[in-house]
Formats: C-alpha cells, structure tokens, sequence
C-alpha cells in the first residue's frame, strides 16, 4: 500500500477549505493546506459576506436616521457618507473575524498551512513553489470569480466586481449595477440609501429570477420607494469609458435604445468556478469552466479526489461550503458513505425586507411538476410587525401531496433569522400540527411562523363538515355575533 505524506490536501483556505481542514484534523488526520492568496478566510470574509453584510448594517442605519419622523421623532438631518470612514469599518470587522481563520489557530489544530498555486503532477501528488506534497485524499475547495460577461466595450471599461468595491476611496455619485442578482440587489440598495444614484440593468424581466415573482417583486418596490431604477427585460448593447464616467447602451424590452450613464460600474453577473492552473487533467479529474463534475458523496472522476464550494459550480453559498465540507471529511476521513442532500438547503437574500427561502417554491415546483398548495401569512397581521414598522412581506408555506412540506418563502423583517425555525422544523420532519400548537412569546415575528402552520391546520381540520359535527356531538350553539350584524346584533344597513 502506497505511503502518503498527509491523510488529507485541501486546496483552498475559503469557507469550504477550512471547514473541512478544520474539521479532519480535529479528528486526528494529517492535513496540509494550501492558500492560493496572502492570507486564509477566502472570499466570503474578504470580499463577500463580511464585509456587504457589513456595508448594509451601516447603509441600514444611515437609513433610519433619515426616516426618523416615521418613529415620531424628530427629522434629522445627517450629513453626506464619508466612505473612508465606511471603509475603516469594514475592515475592522474583518480584522476581528479573521482570528478565527488564522494560521495560528490552524496550526494548534494540527494543519499545516503553505500559501502559493499547487498544481497536480498526478491522482494523489501535489507541487508548489518547487517542492512536492501527497496525500492519500484531495479536496478541492478553491472557490470561484466574478465572471466577465461578453458585453462590447467591457474589456477597455473599468468596472468593480465584489472584489474592488468595498475598496472604494470615496462614495460614488451614480452607480450602475449589472445583473440582478442577490449581490446586485444588496449592494443597489445599500449604496442607494448612502447616497448613490443607482440604476439596475437586468436580463430577465425579474430581479432575483430563481425566487417566486410575487417575492421578487416585494423587494423591487420596496427599492424603488427608495429611489432604485429598475431596467428590466434589457439587452445591454456595450459600454464605454467617458473618463470620469462610464456609459452603458441598452435595448428595452421595447426595442428602444437608452443610455445611462454613472460614476461606477458594478459587474454582478454570475461566477466562475476556480479549476483552471490546477493541473486537474494530470490528475485525470472531469472539469468544465462551469465547476467539477462530482458524485451525491462530492467525489470526483477520481473517487479520493473530493470537491465542496464554488469549486462545484453548483450551490454558491458559503453555508452550503461548510456543509458540503463536512459531507467530505465523513466519506474522506471516516470513509462513511455519506451523500449531500440539498432539498432543503435555505439561503436569504439580505436587503429590506429580506427574502429567505428553504426547500421548493411556487417557481421551482411548477419546474419539477409538483402538485402543491400555498398557505399564506401577511406580515401586516403581525402585532410586533407593526410596532417595528413594517407593513409589507410575507411567508408562503408549500405544501405537496399528503401535506408533506415543500418548501417555505419568507419575505420580511429578519426573514433569515426566521427561518431557523423552519430549518429546524423541515429538517426535524416537525409536525405541522406541532409547530402550529408551539408557544412562542408575544409580541414577536417568529408569530407568523406559527399563524402560517396553524392556518393549514384549520383549513384542514375545521372544515365546515368537522364543525357541524362539533355542534352537534357537543350541543354547541353556534355564532353570537355575523358580519352584517352591528354590536347590538341589529341588521346593518348598506348605502
């Protein structure tokens, strides 16, 4: 049997990487890592999650303090944005979340870090800088790219990607955003409420086109109250650069053309899984620009050469890296035979209201051709809602054949943290009837949760055949009060 330096090589120190490094050496493998950039954390810490959710929070603030009056204070009135000092925070987050992903603290986990671009020579050995590293496992964890879509004029245009924009030396005047997507949209309305202009060039006629319309559609209005212009169903002709500005020609969805211009161009339009450069045909691994071909276990053409992240080209969420990292080290390490299942993988999209989903929606069931059944919940009905001052979202819950749960949208205040609830519940297989039956303390939002199982438990269960038969088995006597009837039980009358 062939005698390997490591137990387990992983390529790669984003969210996937180090959680499978992380997580194979605590039980007690041999692991080398390796990190293409200067320093671990990936793309989430340094250029994604942490620092948009970071640029919300702060774009959310700003916010409330322009919409004091709304709370019954008194108008204020706050001066411009100084990036600089947006910027600074930023990185002070990062600064504090890049402990947890330090070399330091890998190191007293037992992973021995290297930083360079490894390359394959064969199935199971690596090269770097010169020198030579095997391991009886492989795991690809190496992420993606924001992608450069074939638009004339881009490639002599200069644009922001996710990459550069949180760099920013000072806030834009105007900002066009180039795609739809859940990154476009956070960073339109963030950088909208702190200032900018922002215009939306998007493809499809949705903005977010893998949600349910209705849900989408709550998002788009709640942004275009703010300011946010939309230019859906457009066909972007090219862009230029006009030295201080960028200009961009599109077609609406009336054959018309426009033309925008702004101060920055932000390019959102897709990603590109990390495979090229690794030497993966030496290792004889299938790949594709659009990821690596993996089994339900997330192995490769070559069965101890793994694959968790973007690197898959599949689910590009950080969670679902984590996840998908812990399916590997179970069949890598353990050699469990464990498969990654994705039916109810949630993910949210963090603007206000936020859009949460878990499981199927109405778009995706229709797709699959799912029999299903909505049960919908008004964030307007809710008591804490409204004391908080939302009045606009909803939670649809599906339901397909024999009740089984479907999937659950959440459009609303906090939607991803309501959620967990679901998560929890759908993954627990939770009775509907349990969760309808829960105590949860008033006033909060986790209500609608519950509201939105018990209205399925009512329609079920207090059908008008169910209540004849109450009425008569308990000799009940019915309504006291009808709807066409004033408080001293007289008939209204109308007109």
């Amino acid at each position: 049997m062939p005698k390997y330096e490591f137990d387990l090589g992983v390529l790669g120190g984003g969210s996937a990487g180090l959680t499978a490094a992380a997580g194979a050496a605590r039980l007690g493998a041999k692991v080398l890592l390796i990190e293409k950039e200067a320093a671990l954390g990936g793309d989430c810490l340094h250029f994604g999650c942490v620092p948009s959710k970071t640029l919300i929070r702060t774009a959310s603030v700003y916010q409330a303090m322009k919409n004091a009056p709304r709370y019954g204070l008194p108008a204020a009135q706050p001066g411009p944005v100084d990036f600089a000092q947006v910027r600074a925070r930023i990185d002070e987050v990062i600064r504090a979340i890049e402990q947890h992903d330090s070399v330091e603290r890998f190191c007293r986990l037992g992973v021995q870090v290297e930083f360079g671009r490894p390359r394959f020579l064969d199935p199971h050995q690596v090269e770097l800088d010169g020198k030579k590293f095997t391991a009886r496992a492989w795991v690809i964890a190496t992420g993606s790219s924001p992608a450069a879509p074939p638009v004339p004029g881009l490639d002599k245009t200069p644009y922001l990607t996710n990459r550069e924009l949180f760099s920013l030396e000072k806030m834009p005047a105007s900002m066009i955003m180039l795609g739809g997507g859940p990154v476009a949209i956070e960073m339109a309305q963030a950088f909208q409420r702190l200032g900018s202009q922002v215009d939306v060039v998007q493809r499809s006629g949705q903005i977010l086109s893998k949600e349910d319309p209705d849900m989408a559609q709550g998002v788009m209005e709640a942004m275009e109250q703010e300011g946010v212009a939309f230019h859906l169903e457009s066909k972007v002709l090219g862009v230029r650069n006009l030295g201080g500005e960028r200009e961009l020609t599109l077609k609406d969805k009336h054959g018309a053309e426009k033309t925008l211009r702004a101060e920055v161009l932000l390019v959102a339009l897709g990603r590109t899984a990390n495979v090229e450069g690794l030497g993966l045909e030496a290792a004889g691994v299938d790949f594709s620009p659009e990821g690596v071909a993996v089994d339900s276990r997330l192995r490769t053409s070559q069965k101890h050469i793994y694959v968790a992240g973007d690197a898959t080209g599949s689910y590009l969420f950080t969670h679902a890296a984590g996840y998908e990292a812990s399916v590997v080290v179970a069949n890598a390490v353990l050699r469990l035979p464990r498969r990654a299942d994705y039916t109810f993988l949630p993910w949210c999209t963090f603007t206000e209201p936020e859009l949460a989903s878990i499981g199927m929606n109405e778009k995706a069931a229709q797709e699959a051709g799912r029999p299903y059944k909505v049960f919908i919940q008004e964030f307007k009905d809710n008591d804490r809602s409204l004391a908080e001052g939302f009045d606009i979202g909803r939670i649809k819950l599906l339901l397909g054949e024999r009740d089984k749960p479907l999937g659950v949208q959440i459009l609303g205040p906090h939607a991803g943290e309501l959620l967990g609830e679901w998560v929890a519940a759908l993954g627990g297989r939770v009775k509907l009837t349990t969760l309808a039956g829960a105590v949860h303390p008033y006033p909060t939002l986790g209500e609608i949760n519950q509201r939105a199982a018990l209205n399925f438990v009512e329609q079920k269960y207090l059908s008008a055949r169910i209540k004849k038969g109450l009425k008569f088995f308990f000799h009940l006597k019915g309504r006291a009060c009808r709807a066409d009837e004033d408080a001293g039980g007289q008939k209204s009358k109308k007109g």
